[in-house]
């Protein structure tokens, strides 16, 4: 397993014990974060710097769900890019419905921190969970 395999997984770690200093200080300081199109997060996508990122992502997750996750079945090393696949889980507080909803993560990494992130998810199911469709 590679340093950058590591990296990733140790963010995914710090995520599902909510460590969010564990998750934005292995982020580089300009990181450039972007949100899937049609995803609820995606209104101020691209997301730079961790801070934006925790405001803009993890607070709307950490507020508006009950037991959101992700659940990593799988991560590619491509060397300085790793892609991480799986589902998220949770229920949406203003709805009650629970979402199983697939998705894969690309991340770039330099320096041994992460400097890009790109999500992709099944934007339909997510919207089906938020009352959005």
């Amino acid at each position: 397993m590679s340093a950058n395999v590591d990296l990733i997984r140790a963010i995914y770690d710090a995520f599902a014990t909510g460590d969010v200093p564990g998750i934005l200080g292995r982020m580089d300081p300009a990181i450039e974060w972007h949100e899937a199109e049609n995803f609820p997060y995606a209104d101020n996508s691209p997301y730079i710097g961790p801070e934006a990122v925790a405001q803009g992502v993890f607070l709307r997750c950490a507020t508006e769900w009950d037991g959101f996750g992700v659940q990593v079945d799988e991560i590619v090393d491509g060397g300085d890019t790793v892609i991480a696949l799986g589902r998220y889980v949770g229920t949406y507080k203003a709805t009650g419905k629970t979402q199983h909803t697939q998705m894969a993560h690309v991340w770039r990494i330099a320096g041994g921190r992460a400097i890009g992130f790109q999500q992709y998810a099944d934007t339909l199911a997510v919207a089906r969970v938020t009352g959005a469709v």
